[in-house]
């Protein structure tokens, strides 16, 4: 946690917040304070003893110990410890020592030792121990395996007066972290990161409700997560019996055995083969089953592999599983030659030429060609239909009474982590279903719980300004009996329906439409297809449009030329923008404004543009320009010589205000490099020299954009030939 405490020490400075003197033992004793109430029967007496030998030590013990507890390895440099809040920190690590919390240094493993210790510090224990150091270019992999080779049982008794600790209670805090977080990744700093404002948390709506049942299902939970990290480290040597697992009683902790068991399949697969089978049959998850009838069909055992596809299909499944196994088996048994993905791409309903310049931004390319033939085209993806999930159901998923988080840190309710959302609340989703008669009243219902939590922090859905306004075009254009279908489904399997959503969503004279958008060599994934055909099913009126990439006579382009007070965008700010909008060869509108920089203008650049203090003193501040600014470049190609200067600062006034501005770009740079080349300057001035453009004031945005689309003309009727 070395790094992190380091993070946080940025982020004290930059942000010039400050926290307690001990808020590190605050926050431990906020941590342990969970465990006062009915999470107290989830601990193991291990952990019980830690907790009441913390209670019952003296503030500077405590203190100490707080801070020992956020370190992010065991091992620690006793000058590291030296805190000016604990008074005598030397005697009270003694007193920790006497006491069992931490160690010498010669109880730690030489693997303990080199992924604690830096390069520096391995290098001083080898000269105090008088062993032969290697050169100092070694690598650190190669330090680590000469260091663990050259520490033994004869010089290990002498690291014990280095001045290092070991700490003590590693398992003991790994589990109590594991009870609170719920998975082993969490970590002490988040409280601090809360504290500082960086991390936002759900404190509203906290039941405090255990994740387990009881003391052993807890342990049962934590081997699991631990076997699973071991799984990962690729430290474990033999397969573990399955029948003498442990056994699981809550969801939490059957889906952590579950996912462990599939990852246990996985890893011995090759070295033992039918352990694994036996493991992906035990684990019972989708990935599992799927890996399971893969590998038995490899192994020519069809009767078994066809007996459980058709259970899959027959007793029903996840929308993901139930998929595959209609696929699987139609390709298999009834000898269909391609896959659902590869049908579905081949039904695309049609293809759009879009402009090549738009290959990173296929869906903006899109949205353009749309605007321009004057269909209304709007990019929802998975934000859409979260957000109306997320909307519809808010006080189920977050109010009090309902939400069971177990803490502040948890942002997805346990219900849907677990998929059993309609299984724990379905009395009050149908209800809340049921309540939902017309178009009107759902949207109302949206505006009135987006109004009132909006900006809570949730798992589900971004707080988005044009979030209701996509909301009430679906609402107000989709049969209310077909939405309410919809959402009746995704509580079901929020798992399989929760992403894979079409890219954008089309009005078109009155009628409702999603597209998901491929280009040349993009593949449908598994979950697109679930929730486009799920889409379909419910009456959604859903394709898959193939783009290719051609020059669009028709593409419009927006030249922009900026002036500013200086060169770096995150420092300095825009005093003019003009812009000429180009169709081809032809100049069909232009735009240009002044702008308040909001600071003064050096001398230097009034000089070199001619823009004073006085001339912006009462122009509009960009705030003011900003949304006729993004309206007038939409859908266009972003053109400007030397493009990332111009783009960069007019995105940073966009961050400011806390938008977000993203065109594709095209620089007369680049391409006069390209099509004219071994001139001998390509600066814009030389340019217009060379091919006799005129310029009426240079360094004055409109007259240098007027000049730029000069050079995109040429630079396009070279491309045409």
């Amino acid at each position: 946690m070395w790094k992190d405490n380091c993070i946080l020490i940025q982020l004290l400075f930059y942000m010039r917040k400050t926290l307690p003197t001990f808020y590190y033992l605050q926050h431990f004793k906020e941590f342990l304070d969970y465990f006062a109430g009915e999470h107290k029967a989830l601990l193991n007496a291990k952990a019980q003893d830690f907790i009441q030998t913390f209670y019952g030590a003296d503030k500077s013990e405590q203190a100490m110990i707080a801070r020992l507890a956020s370190r992010k390895h065991a091992v620690i440099a006793i000058k590291t410890l030296l805190y000016d809040e604990i008074k005598n920190p030397n005697e009270v690590l003694e007193r920790l020592r006497t006491c069992g919390l931490i160690s010498s240094a010669s109880n730690a493993s030489n693997t303990m030792l080199v992924t604690a210790l830096a390069k520096a510090e391995l290098f001083e224990i080898l000269e105090i121990l008088q062993i032969p150091l290697p050169k100092t270019s070694i690598k650190q992999a190669e330090l680590h395996d000469y260091f663990c080779n050259q520490i033994d049982d004869r010089n290990k008794s002498k690291i014990s007066a280095l001045p290092y600790v070991v700490r003590q209670f590693d398992s003991t805090l790994k589990f109590l972290l594991f009870i609170y977080f719920g998975h082993l990744n969490g970590k002490l700093n988040q409280f601090s990161m809360r504290d500082l404002g960086i991390l936002r948390t759900r404190a509203d709506a906290v039941t405090g409700e255990a994740k387990f049942e009881n003391a052993m299902d807890a342990q049962s939970a934590f081997y699991y997560a631990c076997l699973r990290e071991s799984i990962s480290n690729k430290t474990v040597l033999e397969p573990p019996a399955l029948n003498a697992l442990p056994s699981v009683s809550s969801a939490h902790a059957s889906q952590i055995k579950s996912k462990c068991l599939y990852e246990l399949g996985r890893y011995f697969l090759q070295s033992n083969r039918q352990y694994s089978l036996e493991a992906w049959l035990a684990s019972n998850t989708d990935t599992a089953i799927e890996s399971w009838i893969r590998e038995k069909y490899k192994d020519g055992a069809k009767t078994d592999v066809a007996n459980k596809l058709l259970s899959i299909i027959e007793n029903g499944a996840s929308e993901s599983l139930l998929y595959f196994a209609e696929d699987f088996y139609a390709r298999k048994y009834n000898k269909k030659r391609t896959s659902l993905l590869t049908d579905m791409l081949r039904d695309a309903t049609h293809t759009l030429s879009i402009d090549s310049r738009y290959n990173q931004m296929v869906e903006q390319g899109v949205i353009a060609y749309y605007s321009r033939n004057n269909i209304k085209a709007f990019r929802t993806e998975n934000q859409l239909w979260k957000s109306l999930f997320g909307l519809v159901f808010w006080p189920i998923l977050y109010e009090q009474e309902s939400a069971n988080l177990s803490n502040e840190f948890e942002r997805m309710p346990p219900s849907l982590k677990t998929n059993q959302f309609y299984h724990e609340h379905t009395n009050s989703i149908e209800n809340a279903l049921a309540a939902l008669q017309t178009h009107n009243g759902l949207y109302q219902l949206l505006v009135k719980h987006a109004a009132r939590y909006y900006g809570k922090t949730n798992s589900i859905f971004m707080w988005r300004k044009n979030l209701l306004e996509h909301l009430q075009i679906l609402v107000m254009h989709t049969p209310i009996e077909q939405l309410v279908g919809y959402l009746h489904t995704m509580t079901k399997d929020y798992a399989s329906l929760k992403d894979g959503y079409p890219d954008i969503m089309l009005l078109d004279n009155g009628a409702l439409r999603f597209e998901e958008i491929k280009a040349t060599g993009d593949s449908l994934r598994r979950n697109q297809l679930v929730t486009l055909q799920k889409l379909k099913q419910h009456g959604f009126d859903v394709h898959i449009t193939q783009v290719e990439w051609v020059r669009d006579p028709n593409q419009v382009y927006a030249v922009v030329d900026i002036e500013t007070t200086g060169g770096k965008a995150e420092h300095h700010r825009i005093t003019e923008i003009g812009i000429v909008k180009m169709q081809g060869n032809n100049v069909i509108d232009s735009w240009q404004s002044l702008i308040n920089p909001q600071r003064p203008i050096p001398s230097s650049i009034t000089r070199l543009t001619g823009i004073t203090n006085e001339m912006v003193a009462n122009a509009p501040v960009f705030a003011d320009i900003a949304d006729q600014l993004d309206e007038f470049t939409q859908d266009t190609i972003f053109v400007a010589h030397n493009v990332n200067f111009d783009l960069g600062f007019i995105k940073q006034e966009f961050a400011r205000l806390e938008r977000y501005y993203r065109r594709p770009k095209l620089c007369t740079v680049q391409q006069c490099r390209r099509v004219f080349p071994n001139l001998p300057s390509y600066s814009l001035a030389n340019l217009t020299a060379h091919f006799n453009i005129s310029m009426d004031h240079h360094h004055r945005a409109l007259s240098d954009a007027k000049a730029a689309a000069q050079l995109l003309v040429l630079i396009l009727q070279d491309e045409e030939k």
